[in-house]
């Protein structure tokens, strides 16, 4: 493959990306700004009727209530997924092209091991990271905030500094960052979207659902706020090699810039 061509390859990878990630994100943060917003309704209203949210855009006025139960068909419901993945398999070709195929991946002066290894070692941190993750949820562990959050960093600090010590430092950060849209993605697909078919199901039924689906739904999409601000900074990082993986402390800027990005989201879902 030709320079030329694989430049152009890459970019329009990229473009898609990028655009796949951007309406994902912003339809992730918008119905968790709706969710809030709910929230404070029901509390300044104590219940006694439906909270409504007014919006206004593009020149015309909105209003989104939320329901208790299903008033449509079931074909008539909108589903949003098709974005999660479009974005995952764009970052993986994207890390195929650029560290897999190229030569990005490893840094003999850091561990100096055969591509296949490496290319071995990327992928199964991906399938790792999301079962240590998905166990940990799905434990009394997940219950906990405070403690789920402390659990959530001390696996980042690990598995990122074990990522430092085997690629080269850009594609260890790339590679964080991997993980966490692996993570979100997963979050979407094999917990989100389940969990909300049986809802389905059971109001075209007319029986109840269970309430733990809805919650745990409700979790996976929260963490997913949380995972999507360090995403973006770790992928906007191999522009900035010196402030970034380049420093000599470069482990410990990755694992500040994860923090920092729980907290813009945590910013971000109460405004």
């Amino acid at each position: 493959m030709s320079s030329s061509v694989r430049e152009w390859l890459n970019l329009s990878v990229r473009w898609f990306h990028v655009f796949a990630g951007i309406m994902w994100v912003g339809q992730t943060y918008y119905f968790t700004w709706l969710d809030g917003q709910f929230g404070k309704r029901a509390n300044a209203a104590r219940n006694r009727e439906p909270p409504v949210v007014w919006m206004v855009h593009s020149g015309g006025f909105y209003t989104v209530e939320r329901q208790k139960s299903l008033g449509v068909s079931a074909e008539r419901v909108s589903w949003f997924r098709w974005e999660a993945l479009m974005t995952w398999l764009g970052g993986m070709v994207l890390l195929v092209l650029v560290y897999y195929l190229g030569s990005g991946l490893i840094d003999p002066d850091v561990m100096d091991i055969p591509k296949a290894a490496g290319i071995a070692v990327g992928l199964g941190a991906l399938v790792a990271g999301w079962l240590i993750y998905d166990r940990a949820a799905l434990s009394p562990l997940g219950e906990s905030q405070a403690a789920f959050a402390l659990f959530a960093f001390a696996m980042t600090a690990a598995i990122s500094w074990g990522l430092m010590h085997v690629f080269s430092r850009r594609a260890a950060y790339i590679h964080m960052g991997a993980i966490f849209g692996t993570i979100m993605t997963a979050n979407v697909w094999l917990r989100i979207l389940p969990a909300q078919r049986k809802m389905l199901a059971a109001a075209v039924a007319g029986a109840e659902f269970d309430p733990a689906l809805g919650a745990q739904a409700k979790l996976r999409s929260k963490h997913n706020t949380f995972l999507a601000v360090p995403v973006v900074f770790l992928m906007l990082s191999n522009h900035y090699p010196v402030a970034t993986y380049g420093n000599r402390y470069g482990w410990q800027v990755l694992v500040v810039l994860v923090v920092v990005g729980w907290m813009a989201a945590k910013l971000i879902r109460e405004a």
